[in-house]
């Protein structure tokens, strides 16, 4: 319950007023139940003759207990209902007052249960919020660790398991401890010694419902790994529908996702066992309360005890037994929270993952780059054992376009995501007008670099809305010009709707060299300074190679440019090529310079002439 009150204080503050008002009407309704009951039973004794003192009206002021009192009016007034309407309607009397105290009742739990509703949606939006905020701002490195089913399934599946068993519980947990206080101070105010008995048989129930919830949340929490496991499964079978049906292996991943969901299905088993079991258990138990007290309270009265009374008796298992569904409501929400809190660590365990790529109090802005980027001695390992990128030095001057050539895994895009920050140096230092990256704002930073990667990545969106991407205010007469820039606007305009077509999931409604050249048209509305070419044209045809080339060659004019490029036909007018072999520069020069040099470069090119 610890993790519970940690989180509540988490969440639950923005909606305080929510829960003050479902308090307020919760003890009105206990307030208004007990006092229904309290006078129900002293009016039906004298209508039905069970008791035949003659009572006279005392003053509410004089002096004596304020309980005997209201007991000996109440009694009066039902006797002179009596004398003046006669017995049938004064019962049709006391029963349009109990419709009226219920009506009060179930009007004031309706208003407490209504009121708390913001609160549960609000809790579980706040959730959902958080952690799409925490994903966004994780770096990289997380989601080639993590599987994207994973991270959906905790969005989905284990948030929709704490709405359902979390804030699903609220309601019992503000309620039921307030009914659960008043029915037993008026069982105390009644008897306190019949009372004190109830207390010493309790404690047997609240120990059986603890015994069923306690390893609920062990079960709930493999459950929903389970779950997360279908999801990643789901993902991966939708990403590699083209493999699957190229390999015929239909059959193959049927029987894979068969064996998670029976995983999956066994586990939910043992889950909804335990807690199906709660209700019959509870029931048992407080038919075993109530029986033990009606024998013992029983044994009292035929004894002839003063300690209580036979009408007294009556009201007092009229209030026990309404003690007896707040205790079984409390008890639910007792294995309800534990499967909630099964969800709610693996939510935590995004919410709480540190994030490595940090900003420094200090940062500063940045508008541009003025003079040059540098890469001192940098050194950069994913795992912080196998180096990927040792000691390498490399400047870029404003305006030049220098490119990365090298076998694939020799650390080429490693290299330029270090300078927008997407992991952070080992050793070393990237300075970028002589500011350590460090040392600025990251969003000022990532502000003035543009990508354009190998795999063009677009959003189920229009063509519009794709190359305003991330640029805030821009016309639709520079999207135009971007698009025509990009050499995109033509296959733009032979769509069905121009620049409000959408583009498909992924863009898959598009050519290969068609999504390139939005993702070129969307980088040159950005108009950055510096922009990173990660292989833009190695998996398009020669056609679209030359269209996508033209338009990064007009994207490129007066702009500091790091391209990566497995064609060397595409970056032979470099300022500058660096080839890097196992994490390091090893040749550096012109393409001419680097023919001469009859190395590594070379060896690339004749391979690729050949």
């Amino acid at each position: 319950m610890k993790e519970f009150f940690k989180l509540m204080s988490r969440f639950v503050a923005p909606y305080k007023r929510y829960l003050i008002g479902s308090l307020f009407f919760n003890l009105l309704s206990a307030i208004l139940n007990v006092f229904s009951f309290m006078s129900l039973i002293p009016m039906l004794q004298l209508l039905f003759n069970m008791d035949n003192m003659h009572y006279n009206f005392i003053p509410w002021d004089s002096t004596g207990s304020i309980k005997d009192i209201a007991i000996n009016n109440l009694y009066y007034y039902t006797q002179q209902l009596m004398a003046i309407y006669g017995a049938g309607t004064t019962l049709l009397l006391i029963g349009l007052f109990l419709i009226t105290a219920t009506l009060l009742k179930t009007g004031s739990y309706f208003a407490s249960a209504a009121i708390i509703v913001p609160m549960r949606t609000g809790i579980v939006r706040d959730i959902r919020n958080e952690i799409y905020r925490k994903i966004l701002a994780l770096p990289l490195a997380f989601f080639s660790e993590e599987r994207k089913g994973d991270i959906i399934a905790r969005m989905s599946g284990d948030v929709g398991e704490i709405e359902n068993s979390i804030t699903g519980s609220l309601e019992m947990l503000i309620k039921n401890p307030i009914l659960i206080v008043c029915y037993l101070g008026v069982l105390v105010y009644t008897s306190w010694q019949l009372t004190l008995f109830t207390i010493l048989v309790l404690p047997l129930m609240v120990w059986a419902m603890g015994a069923i919830g306690r390893k609920l949340k062990k079960k709930s929490l493999k459950a929903q790994t389970k779950w997360s496991e279908t999801m990643s499964q789901l993902e991966e079978t939708l990403g590699g529908m083209r493999i699957i049906k190229a390999f015929t292996a239909e059959k193959k991943m049927e029987d894979r996702f068969n064996d998670v969901t029976d995983d999956y299905r066994r586990q939910m088993s043992r889950v909804q066992i335990r807690q199906v079991s709660a209700h019959p258990v509870s029931e048992f138990l407080g038919t075993v309360l109530i029986v033990i007290v009606l024998w013992y309270g029983g044994t009292l009265i035929f004894s002839g005890s003063k300690i209580i009374d036979a009408p007294t008796f009556i009201f007092y298992m009229v209030i026990l037994y309404s003690i007896i569904q707040p205790l079984k409501d409390f008890s639910r929400a007792s294995y309800n929270i534990p499967k909630g809190m099964a969800s709610m660590e693996r939510v935590n365990k995004i919410l709480y993952t540190e994030n490595p790529i940090k900003e420094v109090p200090e940062a500063e802005d940045i508008d541009g780059l003025h003079d040059k980027i540098e890469f001192r001695n940098v050194s950069f390992s994913y795992n912080g054992k196998t180096p990927v990128l040792s000691d390498v030095n490399l400047t870029v001057k404003r305006g030049e376009t220098i490119a990365l050539v090298g076998q694939s895994g020799s650390g080429k895009s490693t290299l330029v995501d270090l300078l927008p920050r997407y992991h952070d140096v080992v050793s070393g230092e990237i300075l970028v007008d002589g500011k350590n990256v460090k040392g600025l704002k990251i969003a000022s930073l990532r502000s003035i670099i543009g990508n354009v990667n190998q795999e063009a990545i677009l959003f189920n969106d229009s063509f519009y809305n794709n190359i305003t991407f991330g640029v805030e205010n821009a016309t639709m007469e520079q999207v135009v010009e971007a698009a025509k820039v990009a050499n995109a606007h033509d296959f733009i305009m032979e769509s069905e709707d121009g620049y409000n077509t959408n583009v498909g999931d992924r863009g898959c409604r598009l050519s290969g060299g068609q999504r390139q050249r939005i993702s070129i048209a969307r980088a040159i509305l950005k108009n950055p300074d510096i922009l990173i070419l990660d292989e833009a044209t190695s998996a398009l045809d020669t056609e679209s190679e030359r269209l996508v080339q033209d338009a990064l060659n007009h994207l490129m004019k007066t702009r500091t440019t790091i391209a990566i490029a497995h064609r060397l036909s595409t970056i032979k007018n470099a300022n500058e090529i660096c080839v890097l072999h196992e994490g390091r520069i090893v040749e550096r020069g012109t393409h001419e310079a680097l023919i001469a040099k009859d190395g590594y470069y070379k060896r690339l090119n004749d391979m690729q002439q050949l």
